[in-house]
This record gives structure tokens, C-alpha cells and sequence, in this order.
């Protein structure tokens, strides 16, 4: 099991203050979060590389339907090179909220899985290198030899992990084949009541999911060894709930990561006190 922390607040400079401080007391990676009005999670990833050697950066979450696919291969591979392979996109549809909505109208559901599945494949196409093309319904790529640049250093690009929403009872998962397609499972459960967003998350429906990630990776003839599986959580305080905390039960449902996510935690100087005596205390082994 590897151990991460997001940080939910602050600025640029902020974020790789942390990523400094998590690098010290070793901690294996840092997350940043995209707004589409606030601070640049990319570029304060961005900032942590050039203070850091051995931390991974990375996002808890891209909303991909948002970006355009050659804009995001671009930022990502920057970050790549930068931290000298150290990059991971944390990708997913993204939840609408007032911060989204202000400035961007949803036009559904469908055309936002259409357009993350077109992004995506556009991402690993152009990581690949030329010549490269790509004929969708929401984008279109012809082969160039424009400027090109060097490739990323994590081949063939750096990791996806992509949320894969499960609903049980339901025959086809499309959500979870999706994830599996890429190199990791931000797992979410799909039948929560309305309300309740923080049902308990359990060792046992963990590795059920799993289990159908495995069997879609094995069906599309994809190696399950090196494929991550995340848990996000939350040790120090109450943002989420889950019927244990132990990480051995944990890693026996497959779970790969152990992500902190202290999204209860205010701003301002209390909040920043608090979240570095956290990162301080290191990873929760």
C-alpha cells in the first residue's frame, strides 16, 4: 500500500509547501483538484516538482469532458517532464456544482462520457507520438510534424486513474469497464440514497468491485499485475466513512493507494496548522 494526501485549500505556493513536507516525511504522493475559477492545479503541481525529487503529483479529480484533449495531453506531459515521470491524471466526469454551472452550461450526462472517452483516447494517442489520428463525434486529430515535442517519461503515458462508479444489481457496469481500460480505479458506489453521501464503504464491496475490474482488464486481454486501485479516506477526521480503517483489509480487497482527503477541514491559518500536523505525522501505516 502507497499513501497520498490531497490538499483542499490554499495557493500554488501552498501546495508545494506541502509536497515538500509530505516528501519528508514520506508520504508517496500529493494531490491538487481542478476549479474552473481558482487556483491552477496543474501549475501548483507544477511548482511542487521543481521543489521535490521523489513525491508523486497528481489530481483528485480532472473533470476530462471540460478539457480539450490536446490542451490536457500537453499540461500533463509538461508536469511529466518537469517532475521527471512523476505525473498521474486522476480523471472523471467531475460533479456538477455552482462553481461548474456559474460558468458552464451541462448538457448531459451521455455527451459528458462521450467527450472524457474521446479525450482520452485522444491523450494516449498523441503521448504515443506521430503519426496519429483520430476521427470522433466530438473531436477530430490529423497526423502533424508541427514543433513536436519530446515524449513523456512515463511510456506509453502517464497513469490514468479514472472513476469507475459501481451499481449493484445492475448486469453491465460500463462505468468500471471504462476504468479498466486505463491503469487505475478511483472506485465509487453508485446506489447511495439520496442524501446519504457518505454510506459506509467496506473491505467487502471493494473487492467485489475488484473483482469485475479484474475480469474486464483479463477480457480485454490487459495485465491486472501494476493496475492501481485507490482508496480515498479519511484517518484523521470525518469526511468519510468506512466500517474499519485497517489497511491490511483494505489491501486484501486490492486496494493499491490509501489517499487522504481531509475535505472538512477550513481554511485559514487553524486549517493549515492542522493539515501540516497531519502531513507531519506521515502516512498512516
Amino acid at each position: 500500500m502507497r499513501y497520498g494526501f490531497v490538499v483542499p485549500f490554499g495557493d500554488a505556493a501552498d501546495l508545494a509547501d506541502l509536497a515538500v513536507l509530505g516528501e519528508q516525511h514520506e508520504w508517496d504522493a500529493v494531490f491538487g483538484w481542478e476549479a474552473l475559477w481558482g487556483v491552477s492545479a496543474w501549475v501548483a503541481l507544477t511548482a511542487a516538482a521543481c521543489r521535490t525529487e521523489r513525491i508523486r503529483l497528481g489530481t483528485l479529480l480532472t473533470p476530462v469532458s471540460r478539457w480539450r484533449p490536446w490542451d490536457l495531453a500537453t499540461t500533463v506531459r509538461t508536469l511529466d517532464t518537469v517532475s521527471n515521470g512523476r505525473a498521474i491524471l486522476g480523471a472523471g466526469l467531475g460533479a456538477l456544482h455552482d462553481g461548474w454551472t456559474a460558468f458552464e452550461t451541462d448538457d448531459g450526462r451521455a455527451a459528458r462520457v462521450r467527450r472524457l472517452t474521446e479525450c482520452l483516447d485522444i491523450y494516449a494517442g498523441l503521448m504515443k507520438g506521430q503519426p496519429f489520428a483520430y476521427d470522433g463525434v466530438e473531436y477530430q486529430v490529423r497526423p502533424t510534424d508541427f514543433m513536436l515535442p519530446a515524449p513523456p517519461v512515463q511510456q506509453p503515458h502517464p497513469p490514468v486513474w479514472l472513476v469507475g462508479a459501481y451499481v449493484p444489481g445492475r448486469e453491465k457496469q460500463p462505468s468500471l469497464e471504462r476504468a479498466a481500460k486505463w491503469e487505475g480505479l478511483l472506485p465509487q458506489r453508485g446506489d447511495k440514497p439520496p442524501g446519504d453521501d457518505r454510506k459506509a464503504e467496506s473491505p467487502e464491496r471493494l473487492a467485489e468491485i475488484v473483482d469485475l475490474v479484474r475480469g474486464y482488464r483479463e477480457a480485454a486481454g490487459l495485465p491486472w499485475a501494476g493496475y492501481d486501485v485507490v482508496k480515498e479516506a479519511d484517518s484523521f477526521g470525518n469526511f468519510t466513512a468506512q466500517t474499519t480503517n485497517d489497511k491490511t483489509a483494505w489491501a486484501g480487497a486490492g486496494a493499491t493507494w490509501w489517499v487522504e482527503s481531509w475535505w472538512d477541514l477550513e481554511g485559514g491559518p487553524e486549517g493549515f496548522a492542522e493539515m501540516r500536523r497531519r502531513i507531519t505525522s506521515g502516512p498512516p501505516r
